[in-house]
């Protein structure tokens, strides 16, 4: 199965298994090329991530912007590469509530890369060609937003954000999303 990976850094000729926070190394691919471009642009540090996408009815990823010009934001003049492998099903697991997403359990090696000189342009190229769809935060009603922060708030709390107030994640959640944090964790 062709599946595709995306990363920062450049020259990889085999993807290996790494640590994230789960419970063993993989290396995390997805079945669709957008989604792996999603991968170039995270907000914050690993091995905490911050993805706010899903799929419409047709299939086709939605990145969700939760603060104005978010995706803009993250994916502005940030290069990267897309990895592409051919997978056998055996060395892949599926992953939980993302049905395109896939987790590598043994090396494997690059077939094609795809260099991506600024991920904005590809993210504005992927939208033109209906292949990825934008959903504004000044289009989000308040019980999409109430959802999100609900979402959000209950992430903080399963890892424990309260004892490790300074990782990435927590200080992203702080300057984007203060007011999560204070009723979630407090000052």
């Amino acid at each position: 199965m062709k599946l595709f990976h995306g990363s920062t850094t450049g020259g990889i000729t085999v993807l290996e298994p790494r640590w994230a926070d789960h419970d063993r190394p993989y290396i995390y691919m997805s079945t669709i090329d957008v989604v792996a471009a999603f991968y170039l642009c995270n907000a914050v540090e690993r091995p905490y991530y911050w993805f706010p996408y899903g799929f419409d009815k047709e299939g086709i990823p939605v990145y969700n912007e939760l603060y104005p010009h978010a995706l803009r934001e993250v994916s502005e003049g940030v290069r990267g590469f897309i990895y592409e492998v051919e997978a056998e099903e055996s060395d892949v697991l599926p992953f939980k509530n993302i049905p395109c997403a896939r987790l590598g359990t043994v090396p494997m090696k690059v077939s094609t890369v795809t260099e991506v000189p600024d991920a904005w342009q590809l993210m504005q190229q992927y939208m033109a060609e209906g292949k990825l769809r934008l959903s504004r935060f000044e289009d989000k009603s308040e019980a999409e937003l109430e959802r999100w922060w609900t979402m959000l708030a209950g992430y903080l709390k399963e890892k424990k954000m309260a004892d490790t107030p300074d990782c990435s994640y927590a200080r992203f959640v702080r300057e984007k999303f203060p007011w999560v944090w204070e009723k979630t964790i407090g000052g």
